[in-house]
């Protein structure tokens, strides 16, 4: 198996960060659109759950798995049972806290990549 690199982890999910961010400013976008259906993306847990560790093989023999690669999808968000009167499903107050979590996320991410970096360069240093 494959060790599981905290530095692929961390971008994997600032990939993910930046769809559901792009999700949230769609949604914010089309606040007055009539019939829009907000939108939001899988949370980071279940795309884990759904990528495995490959295999890695290291004969000409031995059968090679491919990982999963599972994609950030946009999709319609859970029916919360707030529709506004032009059928439109977005509720700013909803949308503009997703964006302060995308915001902390992004900036946790960040502090723990850097502090990782730093302790990688400490060792190598020594």
């Amino acid at each position: 198996m494959e060790p599981v690199s905290l530095f692929d982890l961390a971008a994997k999910q600032a990939q993910w960060l930046a769809v559901r961010q792009s999700a949230i400013a769609g949604n914010i976008a089309n606040a007055n659109t009539p019939g829009y259906t907000a939108n939001d993306v899988e949370p980071f847990e279940k795309v884990l759950d759904c990528t495995a560790v490959s295999l890695q093989a290291t004969q000409a023999g031995h059968l090679g798995n491919a990982a999963t690669n599972a994609g950030f999808t946009i999709k319609p968000q859970e029916d919360d049972g707030v529709v506004m009167p032009s059928k439109n499903s977005v509720v700013l107050e909803d949308q503009l806290m997703k964006a302060g979590e995308v915001r902390r996320s992004f900036e946790l991410n960040t502090a723990i990549v850097k502090a990782f970096h730093s302790m990688m360069m400490m060792a190598v240093k020594s």
